[in-house]
Order: structure tokens, then C-alpha cells, then sequence
């Protein structure tokens, strides 16, 4: 199973989302193609209604802790109320990648 599948099937377990995406970004990183390595999420949930989002990261840290150990380097999250999903429109667009140069 790849990562990004297991990375899917925790967050909708654990949260429900009522949206989830999860986007493969290690192309834009001094990494091999396949290393599955660097990851944005948008999880929408009813769950994180009330909690404050430096706690919301932790609960997804948690819940993919063991992924860091193998392998996983980067998580940019965007984890969001229904509400604040509506005001924001979207996930926002991720910056190029500054450190090192790619992998040929």
C-alpha cells in the first residue's frame, strides 16, 4: 500500500472528513521521484470544531507518527472547521521547494 493510501485511510478513520485531500508534493523536493516523502493534507472536519489548530496538527501527528520513521519528511496541514473551509475557499497553493538542488 502506498503512503499516500495509508496516510488516507488513518485520517478518514480517525476524523471522518467531510472533505480530505491529500497531495503528493515530493516532486517539488531534492528527492527521488518514488520517495513519497513530502505531503500536503486538507482535512475538513467536524472534529476540530473548538480546538485550537497548533492542538489539530498534534492529533494528526499522532495519528501518523510512525511515518516520519519511515520515511515521510514533510507535512504541510491545513486542517479545518467545515466553517473555515467555506470562508477559505480552498487549500492554499504551496511555495517551490528552496533547499538543495533535484535529484536528476
Amino acid at each position: 500500500m502506498s503512503r499516500k493510501a495509508r496516510i488516507e485511510e488513518r485520517l478518514q478513520k480517525t476524523f471522518t472528513p467531510i472533505h480530505l485531500d491529500i497531495v503528493d508534493e515530493t516532486y517539488m523536493h531534492a528527492v527521488p521521484p518514488d520517495a513519497e516523502s513530502h505531503f500536503k493534507l486538507l482535512v475538513v472536519s467536524e472534529s476540530f470544531e473548538g480546538i485550537p489548530l497548533i492542538a489539530r496538527h498534534r492529533r494528526v501527528n499522532d495519528v501518523l507518527g510512525d511515518e516520519f520513521d519511515l520515511g515521510l519528511h514533510a507535512l504541510t496541514m491545513h486542517t479545518w472547521t467545515p466553517k473555515e473551509w467555506h470562508a477559505k475557499g480552498g487549500a492554499p497553493k504551496s511555495p517551490p521547494c528552496l533547499g538543495g538542488s533535484k535529484i536528476a
